[in-house]
């Protein structure tokens, strides 16, 4: 019994340690992962490939060339810090050494260590040390930086949705960064104000485009969204202009329109910061209308005055805004792109325009170097 006792407990102990030894080394990879912990399981492991590669290769040079090396090399620049990826260097060169000496010279047959070869693993360990220090230095491992810029668009995004809006009402809004890209100088922050009654929707184009604009249209937009209910709207812009003074960028100007919409009458106001006119088609005559304010541009000088012009919406009449991406181009003036864009819309009428604003980016803003952003807003009959 006593025999069977101390089996049983040392048993228990092994688990016990077994367990301890999985919990650390979940930890640890799960902090590494997260960017909060040492690399040495990263390290560890590519070390232990480098033996490997050089067994093979001095098994058979042939399938298992010398330059296979660059694999953990490269592995080790995505993955490693600056210091411990001197570490795997160290062993890399010492296995050139090895597989040199044990193969022979070059010059006596083929699939040996060559000038060559070192310079192709010196090259990728260089490469690999300059991605490495550039990642210690912003402070974003690899592992986090996509994950982060995936969350950051996703901010931008529901940061830019459209609140729902009452029965009789339809708005739809489409934006296409410059190039492709996932983030845009045009941002779009909107908010029912006043009880719900009220509408206020802010569209803003930012000097620059696509990735260069992206940066400081998702600083601009978390300010704009705070501040957008949180003043009369009269406040709004001239608030939004000394915000932008005070970041002094050397490239710091934005233009912006500004819709205050009363819900229930369909009256509303639109004051510009040196932004495209709004148009409105009017569904009695058919006929569109430019609508703008008078303004300057945000971002160029304080004491900035803002004018309004105000409007309404009547049963079937329409508001589009959008940013100068959808109607400018090289080879045609503004005027020009406006009536190519009312030509283009004219088509969505019998349809309410549901899903007008992507089709009409398509149609209209074949130049994809620039941000494009259309926002519709409709009362229904």
């Amino acid at each position: 019994m006593g025999r069977r006792r101390g089996v049983d407990a040392y048993g228990a102990r092994m688990r016990r340690s077994a367990h301890r030894l999985r919990v650390a080394l979940r930890k640890s990879g799960v902090d590494y992962f997260r960017g909060d912990g040492s690399d040495w399981v990263a390290l560890a492991g590519l070390l232990l490939t480098i033996p490997a590669i050089t067994l093979g290769t001095l098994a058979n040079p042939v399938w298992c060339a010398p330059a296979a090396l660059v694999l953990p090399i490269v592995a080790g620049g995505l993955l490693l810090r600056p210091a411990s990826l001197l570490g795997l260097y160290a062993a890399a060169a010492g296995a050139l050494i090895v597989e040199s000496v044990v193969l022979g010279p070059y010059t006596e047959g083929p699939a040996r260590v060559t000038p060559g070869t070192v310079l192709v693993v010196a090259a990728c360990g260089l490469f690999g040390l300059l991605i490495a220090q550039f990642r210690a230095r912003v402070g974003v491992p690899w592992r986090r930086g996509g994950t982060m810029l995936f969350d950051l668009r996703e901010r931008i995004r529901v940061q830019s949705a459209l609140p729902r809006l009452p029965q009789g009402w339809h708005r739809e809004m489409a934006l296409r960064p410059a190039g492709g890209q996932s983030f845009s100088g045009d941002f779009v922050v909107a908010a029912r104000t006043n009880g719900g009654r009220t509408l206020e929707v802010l569209l803003t184009d930012v000097s620059g485009k696509g990735m260069d604009a992206g940066s400081r249209a998702l600083l601009l937009s978390g300010a704009f969204g705070g501040l957008l209910g949180s003043l009369p709207p009269h406040g709004f812009l001239p608030a939004a202009n000394g915000y932008l003074l005070r970041q002094d960028w050397d490239e710091g100007f934005a233009t912006s329109i500004h819709l205050v919409l009363d819900l229930e009458s369909g009256d509303y106001e639109l004051l510009s910061a040196g932004h495209l006119p709004a148009l409105q088609l009017h569904a009695g005559t058919g006929r569109w209308e430019e609508k703008s304010g008078e303004g300057p541009l945000l971002g160029v000088y304080d004491g900035a005055e803002f004018h309004p012009v105000k409007g309404s919406l009547r049963p079937g009449d329409v508001l589009m805004l959008f940013t100068d991406g959808l109607v400018e181009a090289a080879d045609r003036d503004i005027a020009e792109g406006i009536d190519r864009l009312t030509g283009e819309a004219d088509r969505y009428v019998a349809t309410g325009f549901e899903g007008a604003a992507w089709h009409l980016i398509e149609a209209c803003a074949k130049d994809v170097n620039d941000d494009r952003a259309l926002l519709l807003i409709s009362r229904r009959t």
